[in-house]
């Protein structure tokens, strides 16, 4: 087994934990998912060796070969950019899509969710800092997406993403971080179930956990670094 992944892997479950703590929350509120962007499935697998149960893939033709070559008890989750023409494909794979960003979108996965009898699990991504290189729906649409999105009999939304720009300072994220934990926090309040943030990533996971995040997607401080093709591609265009 590879000891790098085993051991950053370890950390990283630690400074969840510990972020947790810092905060008052419970640490088994918040889950781990493993970025595995350009990542090889030998290393995937030393990484579900360790314990890793819970997998996020960006693209759809990336996954395809490793759902397959990983099967068992792992669940994977969708956190890049879902093309309408991909829908069919991404049914049934993956267990919760964390990019649903416009209403075509929601009523695509509505479509192909019904013609395969299942419900499927999403969340909305919110484009809070307005970026033209992010996907994601943008703050004063969000409202009236979620709403639609809450009303298909397929889809089953569990709440917001985001992903804030790209900063040397972890502490320039948090005010994004914020916002999303406000807005689902509002939405709550209107009456929907909605409890998953999605938010952070391997340089700022824990000012996301300390603002409510309830799923993080972790890739470069496991792996190490890929390049300009790395984790933050979960929504970037």
């Amino acid at each position: 087994m590879d000891e790098s992944i085993v051991a950053n892997l370890r950390r990283v479950r630690e400074r969840i934990v510990a972020a947790a703590e810092r905060s008052g929350r419970d640490p088994s509120q918040i889950r781990l998912v493993i970025v595995t962007k350009g990542v090889t499935t030998d290393r995937i697998r030393k990484a579900v060796a360790a314990g890793a149960t819970l997998l996020g893939e960006n693209r759809i033709q990336e996954a395809l070969p490793k759902i397959k070559a990983l099967e068992g008890k792992i669940q994977w989750h969708l956190i890049g950019h879902l093309q309408r023409n991909k829908v069919k494909q991404a049914i049934h794979r993956f267990e919760l899509i964390h990019s649903l960003d416009s209403l075509e979108l929601a009523h695509e996965i509505e479509r192909r969710a019904k013609q395969a009898g299942i419900q499927q699990r999403v969340l909305i991504q919110v484009n809070l800092s307005r970026e033209p290189s992010k996907y994601g729906v943008l703050p004063e649409d969000a409202d009236e997406l979620v709403r639609e999105t809450a009303a298909l009999p397929h889809l089953a939304l569990e709440g917001l993403m985001t992903i804030p720009p790209p900063s040397i300072d972890p502490q320039q994220s948090r005010r994004y971080f914020r916002r999303l934990r406000e807005k689902m926090e509002d939405q709550r309040q209107a009456g929907l179930s909605v409890r998953e943030l999605s938010m952070g990533m391997s340089n700022d996971f824990e000012i996301a956990i300390e603002e409510g995040a309830t799923l993080v997607r972790i890739g470069t401080a496991i792996f190490g670094p890929r390049g300009k093709t790395e984790e933050m591609e979960g929504g970037a265009k």
